[in-house]
């Protein structure tokens, strides 16, 4: 069998609808020969071979707790959910390629919500699904601030000063230390985000009352993508350490 066939399988019972749609398109790796194909094979497949492994089992656990949670829900059924099966696939492709934990969590979750009957329409899942591949950790955890940073520093247990004015950059810093002096790492992050329609401001630099430093910062479509990324199966505790 060569490596770029895939032939393995999920534990019993995960799901096989997962496993069947992640197996077309993960095999597209080209293959290769001589000396190109034994160092492919001895730097790149083992770690890719286990990243897939990996994603295959989140989905397929992901799946089997909702069928658990949600009334109605029917692995077996979504496999004649042509939207659903589409969203796996660029969900997967996109997963293959990322290692950082936060942008595999939120293609995840965005898989699972994907099999919800209130899932986003087909276009806007696509198009979510192309800001998760696109976007950095950082960008999305900007985001979640932003989209209620009072609530978010209370849930972490962030203490604020009593800012008279100020502007909203001094949140986000006081929040994040390690953005401090970051400036323009972070505005080109704020201004991607605003690109995107995500984000209701473009500079966090304009003075405004302390009220409105913690005003929330996102869009319709931006809560939309938040909730398109976040977990329909963790409880209100686990999603508010994330």
């Amino acid at each position: 069998m060569s490596d770029s066939e895939i032939r393995i399988k999920p534990k019993a019972g995960a799901g096989d609808v997962a496993y069947t749609a992640l197996k077309a398109g993960l095999s597209t790796i080209p293959v290769i020969d001589g000396l190109a194909a034994e160092i492919f094979s001895a730097i790149i497949v083992p770690p890719l071979s286990k990243r897939r492994n990996e994603w295959i089992e989140s989905i397929a656990k992901g799946l089997k707790a909702l069928e658990e949670k949600v009334d109605d829900f029917n692995i077996e059924a979504l496999s004649q959910n042509e939207m659903f099966i589409t969203t796996v696939m660029h969900a997967s492709q996109a997963a293959i390629r990322n290692h950082q934990k936060e942008k595999l969590e939120a293609l995840r979750n965005a898989v699972l919500n994907a099999a919800l009957p209130n899932a986003p329409e087909e276009d806007i899942q696509l198009m979510f699904l192309n800001f998760v591949d696109t976007l950095t950790p950082w960008h999305l955890r900007i985001l979640k601030f932003f989209d209620n940073p009072q609530e978010w520093g209370r849930r972490n247990s962030i203490t604020y000063p009593n800012w008279s004015m100020g502007v909203p950059s001094t949140v986000l810093e006081h929040t994040f230390p390690e953005l401090r002096g970051r400036r323009d790492f972070y505005d080109q992050i704020v201004k991607d985000l605003f690109v995107r329609g995500l984000m209701n401001i473009e500079s966090l630099h304009v003075t405004m009352t302390s009220q409105e430093m913690f005003a929330s910062r996102t869009t319709d479509m931006g809560k939309q993508f938040i909730n398109f990324i976040t977990s329909p199966i963790e409880s209100d505790d686990e999603k508010q350490q994330s």
